[in-house]
């Protein structure tokens, strides 16, 4: 599964030091992995759904909600929180979605939006979290500080208090998975049919690093992802990558035949999930 030493061009080269598998007996299958910003805590949804958190560290899970987790849609906000969206379809089979916050401390949930038609987002802020909805939002706080989303071929900035809203590539099937780099100066999201771009705060293209998918910052420098294949019904092949965030160097992390995917990164941890929805943790030395 692993590529243990890659040595490419420009005289780089990054080396997977360590791999784990995560929750091996205790849960199977575990998908759409999210690691809180230190990389102690990972949030993973079920095969129903249903979200859970655990500690990497002590070792135990909690479940957060047994409800149907919309869009794959859950983070960590900056003040420790997890927020989260779940969808419900009543006997019409009209679809509602409710967004909620929970504390880790008191291993309680607060439902903070009420149930509304349309797509709710579940935003990280670097002091908290939001969600975006086209009705009645949340914020934690007046000041959730800086955030980046995406709603259609649209990517959201906000810094300073001031939302920035910018379209720099043309895209009609629109923009996934924005995220801020961790120093706050840069912003990496999605473009379907275009690829991960890296822009500035001003809305600037300062790289297009490939067609790849899940982008998630490793540090300021490098992002790691998701590089699957398909033939249109089924993926014939997936595997992790990582990614210089100014375009110019690239390395796999797993083959593609290892069907890995679903990246996410924290405190120096890589973890994704396979096809079969394994968990794994990798951890890497990069030499430049």
């Amino acid at each position: 599964m692993l590529a243990a030493l890659v040595m490419p061009a420009m005289s780089q080269e990054v080396e997977v030091t360590s791999q784990r598998r995560l929750l091996d007996g205790v849960e199977s299958p575990a998908y759409y992995p999210v690691l809180n910003a230190t990389g102690d805590r990972l949030l993973y949804l079920t095969e129903a759904g249903a979200l859970k958190c655990y500690d990497l560290t002590d070792n135990v899970t909690q479940v957060i909600s047994h409800d149907y987790v919309a869009g794959h849609d859950a983070c960590w906000g900056g003040d420790g929180k997890v927020y989260y969206v779940t969808q419900q379809a009543d006997e019409n089979h009209l679809v509602y979605r409710t967004g909620h916050c929970y504390d880790l401390a008191t291993r309680q949930s607060i439902q903070v939006t009420e149930p509304q038609h349309g797509a709710v987002r579940a935003v990280s802020a670097t002091r908290g979290g939001a969600l975006k909805a086209p009705g009645r939002g949340y914020a934690s706080s007046a000041d959730i500080g800086s955030a980046a989303w995406t709603e259609q071929n649209r990517v959201h900035v906000t810094v300073g208090g001031e939302e920035r809203v910018f379209s720099p590539v043309d895209c009609w099937a629109g923009y996934l998975w924005a995220s801020l780099s961790p120093d706050g100066q840069r912003v990496a999201f999605f473009a379907a049919g275009k690829g991960i771009v890296v822009i500035d705060l001003r809305g600037q293209i300062l790289a297009m690093l490939g067609n790849y998918e899940m982008p998630c910052w490793y540090n300021n420098d490098y992002l790691v992802a998701q590089n699957a294949k398909d033939d249109g019904h089924q993926f014939t092949s997936s595997q992790i990558v990582l990614l210089k965030a100014d375009g110019t160097w690239q390395s796999e992390l797993t083959r593609p035949v290892s069907m890995t995917m679903q990246p996410t990164c924290g405190g120096g941890k890589i973890v994704y999930t396979t096809i079969d929805g394994l968990l794994y943790e990798i951890r890497i030395n990069i030499y430049e």
